[in-house]
């Protein structure tokens, strides 16, 4: 059994296990570790935890110390000359006139490399601009590429509903997020409305999909034929997930229409058009199938004729 810890290296980062072998180490603690970019100063994220770890899994490397305060200090006044580097960057890569936008720098702990995170709209021929940052800070200098979400992480901001935003403050990793969720969520599909601050679809549309998802289990598709409790039959007109109630126009006797709402429970589906469509789409996919089955084997007899011939 390994005694291990989550280390973070920066705020909202990603985390990472190391061996906390005999050191006495607690959650929030800072440590000095040894990485694949070199010794890095973290945060300890999450305390000891005992695991087995398997055989064919990579040896976790060990925690080289606890942060002292002279170790402190360091990091902080790596912090001050990140500042410093990203100024000079910018200066440079103006000088050489390359389409790329820095947003950020990072010194490694033993300061052996420097880190320059860019965004750009294709590749970029740095390699003067890294001769050039080298001959200024005496070390290694490493460029990186990143997309936009990336960006947006690691600038911060605030989102539409005011509060910072949720890969900047707390999550570790992106999450998939698909078109389908905003219309699990009933909400509208205007690009502009359901979009962040880096232009792709809001993080935030995966943290109540598996309610909605239960949710929508319980109430009809706008469109459906149903029958009410009180004997009327009727088309659902809209439903309000978080309510649980449904909007039908209902069949009067009269041959006169009119909007009704009820619960969820009260109403029950004589025919569904999402499931027709379903099942209409699912024949389809079926005919086309066997189409180019047919189309497979008509190539192959053709093939086989003329080798005949």
């Amino acid at each position: 059994m390994k005694r291990v810890i989550g280390v973070r290296f920066r705020y909202a980062g990603k985390i990472y296990d190391f061996d906390a072998g005999e050191l006495d180490i607690k959650k929030g603690m800072h440590v000095i570790v040894e990485t694949s970019r070199g010794v890095e100063y973290g945060e300890v994220a999450s305390g000891v935890k005992e695991q087995e770890r398997p055989q064919n899994a990579k040896p976790l490397k060990e925690v080289i110390r606890i942060a002292t305060e002279e170790d402190d200090r360091h990091e902080k006044e790596n912090k001050e000359k990140q500042k410093e580097a990203f100024s000079i960057c910018q200066e440079k890569i103006r000088k050489h006139g390359l389409e790329m936008k820095l947003i950020g720098c990072e010194y490694t702990f033993d300061n052996s490399k420097v880190l320059f995170y860019f965004t750009a709209d294709g590749r970029i021929d740095f390699r003067e601009l890294v001769k050039d940052l080298a001959s200024v800070f005496r070390t290694r200098i490493e460029l990186r590429q990143v997309g936009v979400r990336d960006e947006t992480k690691i600038l911060g901001g605030l989102g539409v509903c005011g509060r910072a935003l949720c890969c900047h403050s707390y999550l570790s990793d992106f999450v998939p997020v698909s078109i389908k969720m905003a219309k699990e969520q009933n909400l509208s599909l205007n690009p502009v409305k359901i979009s962040g601050v880096c232009g792709r679809l809001m993080c935030c549309l995966k943290n109540e999909e598996e309610v909605y998802e239960e949710l929508n289990r319980n109430l009809p598709f706008t469109g459906d034929q149903v029958e009410t409790a009180d004997g009327f039959r009727g088309e659902v007109n809209s439903v309000n997930i978080l309510k649980q109630l449904v909007k039908v126009v209902v069949n009067l006797p009269n041959d006169e229409k009119e909007i009704r709402e009820y619960k969820a429970d009260e109403i029950k589906v004589r025919n569904s058009r999402k499931k027709q469509r379903g099942k209409r789409a699912a024949e389809e996919a079926s005919e086309e199938k066997e189409l180019m089955k047919l189309e497979s084997l008509e190539k192959n007899e053709k093939k086989k004729s003329k080798l005949n011939d």
